[in-house]
């Protein structure tokens, strides 16, 4: 796939500046920092679910034992 960027001026500079640091095309500079987003912000999105289930495993704890205490009749089982 072809995609045509524009960037300002100070973009451009940077962009220009990093390809010439790590002896790379500006195209491969660009592929890069795109993959490099793609990554961080599936890792994000892991982060989050995972922060959510945790959430929920704690309220079905307590929910659980809310429910336990309302059974213990003093019944032995």
């Amino acid at each position: 796939m072809t995609a045509t960027v524009r960037f300002d001026d100070q973009l451009s500079k940077k962009l220009e500046e990093l390809a010439a640091k790590f002896h790379k095309s500006k195209s491969d500079v660009i592929r890069d920092a795109i993959a490099f987003y793609v990554q961080s912000v599936e890792e994000a999105q892991h982060k989050r679910m995972l922060e959510a289930v945790e959430k929920v495993k704690e309220a079905d704890k307590k929910e659980y034992d809310l429910l336990e205490g309302t059974l213990d009749d003093g019944l032995e089982r």
